[in-house]
C-alpha cells in the first residue's frame, strides 16, 4: 500500500497525473478497437445497461490477470444483478492482438479495447504514464450516460467485490 501511495505521489510530483471524470460527468463519448479488431463506440455499450469501463496497465502481467480473472469468475453474478445487465470493458495501451491472447488465454467474457494512442484514457481521465507507455489502474461505473463511481487505485483480485460495492451505493442522474 505504502508503496502504491508513492508512486501515484511521484506521478503527481512529475506531472504524470491526470484529472479524472467526477461522479455525475457525462461519460466519454469514444471509439475503441476490440481485440478481434472490431470498432467499438461506448456509448453504444452504456445504452445497453450499467457499463464498467476499467484501465489496467498491461495484459497478461501478474496485477493485471489477477483483476480480469475476478472479473471474470463474477462476470455471470455482475452481468444478471437484478435482472439488469452490467457491460464489462477492460482497456489498456496494449494491441489488439495482445488483447487478443490474453482474452483466450484467460476465457475473459468480456471485450477487450487497444487504446494504444491512449485517447480512450485520456478522454476518461485516467493517468498516463509516459516513460513506459501504461495507464494506471482506474475503473468507472456509467449509468445512464454518467459517470456512477470511480476508482482511481482500482483493486486487482478483489476488483469484483470492489465493482459489487460501488453497485450498491445509490445513484442519481440528477447530479
Amino acid at each position: 500500500m505504502k508503496l502504491t501511495v508513492l508512486f501515484f505521489s511521484l506521478m503527481t510530483f512529475l506531472g504524470w497525473s491526470a484529472q479524472a471524470l467526477e461522479i455525475g460527468s457525462p461519460a466519454p463519448e469514444v471509439t475503441g478497437v476490440d481485440q478481434n479488431g472490431n470498432s467499438i463506440f461506448f456509448p453504444n455499450v452504456y445504452a445497453k445497461g450499467i457499463t464498467l469501463v476499467y484501465f489496467y496497465p498491461k495484459a497478461d502481467t501478474p496485477g493485471c490477470t489477477a483483476e480480469a480473472c475476478s472479473l471474470r469468475d463474477a462476470y455471470s453474478t455482475l452481468h444478471d444483478r437484478h435482472g439488469q445487465a452490467i457491460h464489462i470493458l477492460g482497456v489498456s495501451r496494449d494491441t489488439p492482438e495482445a488483447q487478443k491472447k490474453f482474452q483466450e488465454k484467460h476465457r475473459l467474457p468480456f471485450p477487450l479495447i487497444a487504446d494504444q494512442d491512449g485517447t480512450i484514457a485520456k478522454a476518461f481521465g485516467v493517468t498516463l504514464i509516459p516513460i513506459i507507455g501504461l495507464t494506471s489502474r482506474q475503473s468507472f461505473l456509467i449509468q445512464n450516460g454518467r459517470i456512477r463511481w470511480s476508482s482511481l487505485h482500482a483493486e486487482t483480485s478483489g476488483a469484483a467485490n470492489e465493482v459489487q460495492k460501488a453497485l450498491n451505493i445509490p445513484f442519481s442522474n440528477e447530479i
